[in-house]
């Protein structure tokens, strides 16, 4: 893919890892004007059609969700939309603050037609899956409502994209937002050490966002819908925030395992801050530990 191979040689050639000394400031998508706003769907629309390589963003975006390396790969996979080969966005990587919603996520500005990513898909516009047993609700609105994402699974299916806003039911309710007000993310970001500490984040409001937009933004799809990097922005936000809590010992806190799952009922082995996070070829790999501060000359930013 064009825009990825011509950015992470530039990032990955960095012959040491320093202390940035001219951050960029990422901020809520709401205090973007509305050229800054502009620019991103501007950038991110063609990077998502087929045209640029779909197949291949959907795979490389396919980190595994539930071992240590997910929210470094979170943190590194947004970077080439900053610095696309296009020069087209400009303005910095935005996040979405979805606590500020969760009074009523469905009502949120984030889903406006003309300043943010468009509604729920609609019952009026769908598409035939599983042999004519169900349908994909497709977007009718906004910016990407006519978006064709290239992949669902690793077999080619070009598909609208769709969203299917509820509440853990058919009802769209208030989108599991329980899962991410601001009293459950005080819980979350309360937790002393970062093994707990991810998987609390991990299974509580990171899972609740992909599972109340539903569509393509269940786990294996997620990619294909842009807002998922706004989303995958404001975790690696919070777990920005816990490190500032105590940057001594938790700027280079890491836990887990190196692999998501192992059916042969072996335990997966643990993660190290020097196991290489690999790029699909697009370029060398990078070592974890290099990834742990947003505040590195490789990646330069601070909330």
């Amino acid at each position: 893919m064009r825009f990825l191979s011509l950015t992470f040689p530039a990032v990955c050639a960095a012959a040491a890892v320093s202390k940035c000394e001219n951050l960029t400031k990422r901020v809520e998508w709401r205090k973007l004007d509305d050229a800054a706003r502009q620019q991103y769907t501007d950038a991110s629309t063609p990077l998502l059609r087929s045209s640029l390589g779909t197949d291949t963003f959907c795979t490389s975006m396919r980190a595994p969700s539930r071992n240590a390396a997910t929210k470094e790969s979170c943190r590194e996979f947004p970077l080439p939309l900053k610095l696309t080969a296009m020069n087209i966005m400009t303005s910095t990587l935005g996040y979405w603050d979805w606590s500020l919603d969760a009074d009523d996520t469905p009502k949120s500005t984030i889903w406006d037609p003309k300043t943010g990513f468009g509604g729920n898909g609609s019952p009026n516009k769908t598409e035939s899956i599983y042999d004519g047993r169900a349908v994909r609700k497709c977007l009718n609105n906004g910016p990407f409502k006519d978006l064709i994402p290239a992949y669902l699974t690793t077999e080619y299916d070009p598909h609208c994209l769709s969203r299917n806003w509820n509440d853990g039911s058919k009802n769209v309710g208030n989108m599991l937002s329980k899962n991410y007000n601001k009293e459950a993310v005080a819980k979350v970001q309360e937790v002393k050490d970062y093994d707990h500490y991810r998987q609390k984040l991990e299974a509580g409001p990171h899972g609740a966002i992909h599972s109340a937009i539903g569509g393509d933004m269940i786990p294996n799809t997620s990619p294909n819908d842009p807002i998922f990097f706004l989303h995958h922005t404001q975790i690696d936000r919070l777990w920005s925030l816990w490190q500032e809590e105590e940057p001594k010992t938790r700027t280079m806190e890491f836990a887990g395992y190196k692999t998501q799952d192992h059916f042969d009922g072996t335990k997966p082995p643990p993660a190290s801050l020097d196991d290489t996070l690999l790029m699909n070829g697009l370029a060398d790999g990078l070592k974890v530990k290099d990834l742990m501060s947003t505040q590195s000359s490789l990646l330069c930013y601070s909330y």
